[in-house]
């Protein structure tokens, strides 16, 4: 089964970023917005970022700045406040996980499995 998830992890607390909202976006020649998700207490979403995967390019936006602020003390203005990951889906068949292992002055990817 086709799928694209994500999962978020804390890595300042060392725990799941529950409670982060993710906006997951399919982008042509504009910026279509999917779908807004939460994600739960093991830092996933619920549901499907998507219904049905296409070939194409793709946008996931966490609000890691009002996660964090609801979190610790935070300096004005925020060091990250949205941070956006835009990545490409060449094959619909295909599982697509993009976790974010993030802090409030940093944030990692990759493609999981």
């Amino acid at each position: 089964m086709t799928k694209l998830t994500t999962h978020a992890l804390d890595t300042y607390s060392g725990k799941p970023a529950k409670g982060m909202k993710v906006d997951v976006y399919f982008i042509t020649d504009k910026k279509e917005k999917i779908k807004s998700v939460v994600l739960n207490k093991d830092g996933r979403s619920e549901e499907d970022l998507v219904d049905t995967v296409k070939v194409g390019n793709y946008e996931l936006i966490f609000h890691v700045g009002d996660y964090f602020e609801n979190k610790i003390e935070l300096q004005k203005p925020k060091f990250l406040g949205e941070v956006s990951i835009k990545f490409g889906i060449s094959n619909s068949k295909e599982k697509y996980h993009v976790p974010i292992l993030v802090s409030p002055w940093s944030y990692s990817t990759y493609r999981g499995s």
